[in-house]
C-alpha cells in the first residue's frame, strides 16, 4: 500500500508543478504579479543525439522552475495530506 501512496503523491506533486509553472508563465506577464514568473532554467543546452543509422535517438532535459511552480508543489503536498489518508 505504501507504493500506491507514493505514486499518488508523485501525481499530486507533478500536477502542482505543472499547473504552478503554467500560472507563473501567465502571471509573469502581468505587471503586479511579475514575481510569480521569476525563476531559473537549467539542464542540457544542446541535446544528446545518438545516430545509429536505423534510428536516431535525441535526449535532452531542460527544467524551468519559477515561484508559482514552487507554490504549486507545496499546495500539491498539502492537498495530498488532506485528501489521502
Amino acid at each position: 500500500m505504501g507504493n500506491k501512496n507514493f505514486w499518488i503523491l508523485f501525481i499530486f506533486i507533478l500536477s502542482g508543478l505543472v499547473l504552478g509553472g503554467l500560472l507563473g508563465e501567465v502571471a509573469g506577464k502581468i505587471e503586479w504579479l511579475w514575481w510569480l514568473g521569476y525563476g531559473q532554467e537549467f539542464g542540457f543546452s544542446t541535446p544528446f543525439i545518438l545516430d545509429l543509422g536505423v534510428f536516431v535517438l535525441t535526449l535532452g532535459l531542460i527544467v524551468k522552475i519559477n515561484i508559482a511552480s514552487i507554490i504549486g508543489l507545496i499546495l500539491g503536498v498539502i492537498l495530498y495530506r488532506f485528501f489521502v489518508k
